[in-house]
């Protein structure tokens, strides 16, 4: 298994990815996602493979697309209240369904957890949905711990 920087070549596979995740997503919360919906099309992810600040891992065997892990750089500096510094905020992190269990997601996060330092970064961040259990117990065996909370209350007749 090689672990890279994605290429167009790689956009078939990262869609099938993304249908995975979206259908883990509407499981877990079919009043926010619908089934079948994509985070990003085939156009968003060839703008999204020319964006410096928020590149895309895969994790590729035999042409085979096995997993991915979308980026965000974030920096902040000047800010009253916040420390300056560099994050690396990963947006999306799938692994195939038939590759699961074999040590590619941690191969991945890994791999980004590389990066980020020679980057600069002093921290990795993630939203997790609640409810997406086995992704929550992942992180935490990589050793991420929760930092806030994203809390909702839903209104009446919505």
């Amino acid at each position: 298994m090689e672990i890279r920087i994605a290429q167009s070549r790689d956009i078939p596979g990262m869609i099938e990815l993304l249908k995975q995740v979206g259908e883990v997503h509407h499981q877990i919360r079919p009043d926010i996602f619908r089934s079948g919906a994509l985070k990003y099309d085939e156009h968003a992810l060839q703008e999204l493979l020319l964006d410096n600040n928020r590149p895309i891992f895969v994790a590729e065997e035999d042409g085979f697309v096995q997993g991915y892990c979308f980026c965000i750089h974030r920096s902040y500096n000047g800010d009253g209240a916040l420390t300056d510094r560099k994050e690396l905020y990963i947006d999306d992190l799938c692994v195939d369904e038939a590759c699961r269990g074999r040590g590619v997601a941690t191969a991945l996060y890994r791999h980004v957890c590389d990066y980020a330092k020679k980057q600069g970064c002093a921290f990795i961040t993630l939203n997790v949905w609640r409810g997406n259990d086995r992704a929550q117990r992942f992180y935490e065996h990589m050793g991420m711990t929760p930092r806030s909370f994203h809390m909702e209350m839903p209104l009446e007749d919505n």
